[in-house]
């Protein structure tokens, strides 16, 4: 881990860093997490996948993992986590604490007002354990984004990013200058509530993170000072490129004296190295369908046992178990030291694919044991 917060967490409601930096516990090298995508396997359904996401949260707690975090996505009918601020409103009812956060709310999707509304919520329900994690990309199709956004111009929201996260900015922090269209706006609950007679100050708020897959947010997180995700699980080509220009581009800030990146790596651990190549070649054909227009449920390791893939598509397969760290617990823990070690990130947030809960919610006790992180 590297530098310490330049503010004391919780003494006055500012960004600070409640939470951005843990503890390794264990022989972790850095910080575990974990990021739950709510996926419905095949022959299940969205109330069972919610009922795991509960239970993940809860074991990923006892075994002394830092975050559990969620990520926005539509239209997609293996991934049931359209709406991250219901889910984590269900996870914090179900945890006492282990941080919980969207890995992450789509910023462009969503009016900053009402993203500010729903995570002060969120912070009300589970003071300091919130995070806010925020893309650009609309986690899904166009023409669902525009469905969306009720509009066409999908550019603009990217390009428009930098000034909407501003605005939410503002909007978190009660900050409008006097004379703003908006300053008589607040998003509560909020800091608002500390200024009416008999108010008082909220000691959190939720921090702000960047996610990315490219350099765009890179740049943007370390302009700005705030703790970073990139998704290593899906852009594994361009992590070390997009950490290094965050790190050039980082100027200190309220929030963090010094870079703080996290990486989410797609990992699964099962007894045998062969129990966890026939797992993992189930997210490896759920993607084949979503990028060729067939989303669909989570194939069982059955079905993708006996699908024939084509060249092109065994050439993907191959491609994306590469960058899957699977096998036995010794043979991940070594694939994650080393992924640690060779991109310098400060946490590791570990999401497991499989088609079952139980598959899912036994690797991670198998990472877990083979980090001797605590039994809960």
């Amino acid at each position: 881990m590297s530098g310490e917060q330049q503010q004391t967490p919780g003494t006055d409601g500012r960004p600070g860093g409640d939470g951005i930096r843990g503890t390794a516990l264990g022989t972790a090298p850095v910080p575990l997490s974990v990021l739950d995508l709510v996926t419905v396997g095949a022959g299940s359904t969205a109330t069972a996948a919610i009922r795991t996401a509960v239970e993940l949260a809860r074991s990923a707690e006892r075994r002394g993992f830092h975050r559990f975090w969620v990520a926005e996505h539509h239209s997609m009918p293996g991934v049931a986590s359209s709406s991250p601020a219901v889910l984590l409103a269900h996870l914090a009812a179900h945890t006492d604490r282990i941080r919980l956060g969207s890995g992450g709310v789509m910023l462009p999707n969503h009016a900053p007002l009402v993203i500010a509304e729903q995570f002060g919520t969120l912070e009300a329900m589970a003071p300091g354990r919130v995070d806010l994690g925020l893309g650009r990309a609309p986690g899904t199709d166009g023409a669902t984004a525009a469905a969306l956004r009720r509009t066409d111009r999908l550019h603009e929201g990217a390009d428009e990013f930098p000034q909407q996260l501003a605005e939410l900015t503002r909007f978190l922090d009660d900050s409008f200058p006097d004379g703003h269209p908006y300053a008589r706006i607040h998003a509560v609950p909020g800091p608002v509530q500390a200024t009416a007679p008999g108010g008082v100050q909220s000691p959190h708020r939720p921090p702000l993170w960047l996610l990315g897959s490219s350099g765009f947010s890179a740049r943007l997180a370390g302009t700005l000072g705030l703790p970073f995700a990139f998704a290593h699980h899906f852009s594994a080509a361009n992590t070390v490129p997009a950490l290094d220009l965050y790190r050039a581009s980082f100027r200190p800030s309220e929030v963090l004296a010094e870079p703080y990146a996290l990486i989410g790596v797609s990992a699964l651990a099962a007894e045998d190295e062969q129990e966890a190549l026939r797992q993992v070649r189930t997210g490896a054909l759920a993607m084949i369908r979503l990028r060729t227009g067939r989303p669909g449920l989570v194939p069982s390791p059955e079905e993708a046992a006996a699908h024939h893939f084509s060249a092109v598509e065994q050439d993907f397969v191959d491609s994306w178990l590469g960058n899957v760290v699977h096998g036995t617990p010794d043979a991940v823990r070594q694939g994650l030291d080393d992924l640690a070690k060779r991109t310098g990130a400060d946490e590791l947030m570990i999401t497991a694919n499989a088609h079952t809960g139980e598959v899912r919610r036994r690797s991670y006790d198998l990472i877990a044991d083979a980090y001797g992180l605590p039994q809960g």
